[in-house]
């Protein structure tokens, strides 16, 4: 009795085995990388031939020439092998005063905006600490100072994020949004940093 009921579990074991292991991931495989290439690599971007990210992963930008991604409690920051958020709770007042509370304060003196001006996403991190993008009022912020550091016009920086800004997903799903590695490999082509010299003679007309 045993082994007439061995052998079908077996079998039965097998036959799914062979389809959730390896007919169904095949298909689904060979599917995603004929119609969906791209996503399927892993978003990659690169500049000149040179892989320098991908477009899902956010990663540290801290230069005053280059937009600033949101906060990451990834690892010690920014680590794609460990995605995670600070699992702290709204109401944890280490995370309130001491992580957040700093935060606000640095913005409010680095932007000289009011406090209740202060976007959300600029101050927190997001539950992956991997989030790509940035909120367009978050990016709006940052523009004088990525100006100023470029020497570039800031009107024609803020057309850059305007034209880097995502909608809502169909329309309805998410909301606006702009990737900070494909904005900033964008600022980098249009407004390229001045050379030491070229900076120097500048500096020394003034």
């Amino acid at each position: 009795m045993l082994r007439g009921q061995l052998r079908p579990a077996l079998m039965i074991t097998v036959v799914l085995c062979v389809l959730t292991g390896m007919i169904y991931p095949g298909i689904v495989t060979g599917l995603a990388q004929t119609l969906f290439p791209r996503q399927t690599g892993g978003s990659l971007v690169t500049v000149n031939g040179k892989v320098v990210g991908s477009a899902l992963i956010g990663q540290p930008f801290t230069r005053a020439e280059y937009f600033h991604p949101r906060p990451s409690a990834a690892g010690s920051g920014y680590d794609a092998t460990a995605s995670a958020g600070t699992n702290k709770g709204p109401t944890d007042r280490k995370l309130a005063d001491t992580l957040i509370g700093l935060r606000v304060d640095s913005a409010l003196t680095e932007y000289s905006i009011q406090r209740g001006s202060v976007p959300s996403d600029l101050v927190t991190a997001s539950a992956s600490g991997l989030d790509p993008h940035i909120s367009p009022a978050n990016a709006q912020l940052q523009v004088l100072r990525v100006s100023r550091a470029r020497r570039a016009d800031s009107a024609a920086v803020r057309r850059v994020v305007d034209a880097h800004t995502e909608g809502r997903q169909f329309g309805i799903f998410g909301e606006p949004r702009v990737n900070v590695l494909l904005l900033n490999i964008a600022i980098d082509s249009t407004f390229p940093m001045p050379s030491a010299a070229t900076a120097a003679a500048a500096s020394s007309t003034h």
